[in-house]
């Protein structure tokens, strides 16, 4: 981020950097930042459309969900060799650890690689031997939620599911859940219905992206549908206020992303968005970065921006913090330590 950026130098910014934080709501592809995507390009000996980093920077000017995913395609097709995958996840939890992020919880999209002919191992292997390695040098844990594309056919995200289970003893230590993203319009949560039973019946975590640019009724639909522990999203699950009862009740966290919401034009103005009506609504609200290299900012940016343009006190900030360690999948006695530091980070 620029320097120059008005939240950048916010009088939190120290406070906030030092709160232990979770990330939940992050795709480990949208990490790559150009200067990787030209070095990765020239490592696999792959042309790109851009003549240089500047060119390929300037075009992440969108319009939509839609002209976004386009670019964040392309960008993925330099990732070829288990090295490729591990050098993409390494630069994101070194930036992240300068973030204050204690924990993350990272989407992957298998479909996205195995269409051009990267096998699902290959992926596996590079993510998962930076989660390790970063668990140890870092002090970072994490574990890998592998998401579904939802533009695609369910029958293809069976192929993906039945392709990667062998894989699960191997990397049961990360592979913990499953997700749904890629464009919501058109792809109500229903389209998964099945797959989504048949992974509640192994066991995995579930998750969904539902009402970002779709309506809050996929919300419910991710809820009551593919019976989601956690909405992805879910900023316009305020136009209905049932829903919005229901989640305070049922204490179900949405992975609000600020900066994409801005990027994507979700909201037309950071300081209009409804995550800090609904956070002082008691609703679990969890601040993340989604896409951060095409976004514009990782997670301590998020936080930035919001504090900024929402006016958020100091206890909003802890909360937001509390509510991002709470409402990952790690155990309460996992969970205990990192709310103890949160606790004595926050009296500093």
């Amino acid at each position: 981020m620029e320097d120059t950026l008005p939240y950048h130098a916010h009088p939190l910014k120290s406070f906030i950097q030092q709160l232990p934080k979770a990330e939940l709501h992050l795709h480990i592809e949208g990490t790559l930042e150009p200067e990787l995507i030209f070095e990765l390009a020239k490592r696999n000996q792959i042309a790109l459309d851009y003549p240089s980093v500047d060119a390929l920077r300037a075009a992440y000017e969108f319009t939509d969900l839609q002209s976004f995913l386009d670019l964040y395609y392309a960008g993925a097709q330099v990732l070829v060799t288990e090295s490729d995958f591990y050098s993409m996840t390494m630069a994101y939890f070194k930036r992240i650890h300068a973030d204050g992020v204690v924990h993350t919880e990272i989407m992957f999209d298998p479909q996205t690689h195995t269409s051009r002919g990267i096998s699902i191992e290959t992926v596996f292997a590079g993510i998962a031997g930076a989660c390790r390695d970063a668990r140890i040098q870092l002090g970072i844990s994490s574990y890998l939620i592998l998401s579904f594309l939802r533009h695609l056919s369910e029958a293809e995200a069976f192929a993906t599911l039945e392709a990667a289970l062998p894989l699960r003893n191997k990397y049961s230590d990360l592979w913990i859940a499953i997700g749904l993203d890629s464009a919501e319009n058109g792809n109500p949560p229903e389209k998964f219905a099945r797959v989504y039973a048949r992974c509640k019946e192994l066991e995995f975590r579930l998750v969904a992206h539902a009402g970002e640019e779709g309506p809050a009724q996929y919300v419910r639909g991710a809820l009551d549908i593919l019976q989601v522990e956690r909405i992805d999203h879910g900023v316009r699950s305020e136009e209905d206020p049932e829903l919005v009862k229901r989640l305070i009740d049922e204490k179900i966290a949405l992975t609000v992303c600020p900066l994409s919401n801005l990027k994507l034009r979700v909201v037309d103005d950071l300081g209009t968005h409804n995550l800090a009506r609904l956070l002082r609504q008691d609703m679990r609200i969890t601040l993340n970065s989604d896409d951060p290299s095409y976004f514009g900012g990782y997670l301590l940016d998020n936080y930035l921006a919001s504090a900024h343009a929402l006016n958020l006190s100091k206890d909003e900030l802890v909360t937001l913090a509390r509510n991002s360690i709470e409402a990952s999948f790690l155990s309460p006695t996992e969970q205990a330590p990192l709310l103890s530091r949160l606790e004595q980070a926050s009296t500093n």
